[in-house]
């Protein structure tokens, strides 16, 4: 298997899920306009339809990586999250999207589809410098995959021009982030937090190479 080859099928198979649906379909559909064997189409993504929604899903967190590496959001550091989630959703198709967050539904998908969510948070959060390496680590990931989460399903239900309220929802998401992170600051700050917080918490470290929930293929 060739990372080309299973490129050349996403986006063969990725043309047919308006009318079929993220699914073995239109995989299989896929195969076939590039002239490629049904038995390879397994080979390529064991997990089906799923295994295409992800592929779809990283896809598009490798573009953001890349943009937010090449051109770093400015301004606060609430306004650069919200810059560099706008950005992830500006790099896929609403209809795309939906197809796939249809099949990631699934209940045997549902470990996927929180690993998915919680790498755009780690690409996000890592892509704007975060250097924790604590217990922050693991509550700034959580709180931000809250917000992609609901920040997507408004915006595909969202028909404002240019999309100007989903901008605006996750703005006032964010800002709630923010606070989150504000009061954990004032509290840390409290004669005997900072001892508190090490005794219930100094054992949580970021991971180092170790799997997250979910299949990786």
């Amino acid at each position: 298997m060739t990372q080309t080859d299973q490129e050349a099928l996403l986006d063969a198979a990725l043309t047919h899920v308006p009318f079929e649906g993220m699914n073995d379909i239109a995989l299989m559909a896929g195969a076939r306009d590039i002239g490629m064997s049904p038995a390879l189409v397994r080979v390529h993504f064991p997990q089906g339809g799923a295994g295409l929604a992800a592929a779809y899903h990283r896809r598009a967190d490798r573009k953001l990586r890349e943009s937010l590496a090449e051109s770093p959001p400015e301004g606060r550091f609430r306004d650069r999250v919200a810059q560099a989630l706008w950005r992830r959703l500006h790099l896929v198709d609403p209809e795309l999207v939906r197809a796939g967050a249809s099949t990631l539904a699934l209940p045997q998908n549902a470990a996927l589809a929180a690993r998915l969510v919680w790498e755009t948070a780690d690409v996000i959060w890592t892509g704007l410098g975060d250097r924790a390496d604590d217990v922050n680590w693991y509550s700034k990931r959580v709180t931000l995959s809250a917000v992609i989460s609901a920040s997507v399903l408004f915006w595909l239900g969202d028909d404002s021009p240019d999309h100007a309220d989903t901008r605006a929802f996750i703005d006032r998401r964010i800002d709630g982030v923010m606070n989150f992170e504000t009061i954990k600051a004032r509290l840390r700050s409290l004669p005997g937090a900072e001892a508190l917080t090490k005794a219930a918490f100094g054992w949580i470290r970021a991971p180092r190479a170790k799997p997250l929930p979910g299949k990786t293929h």
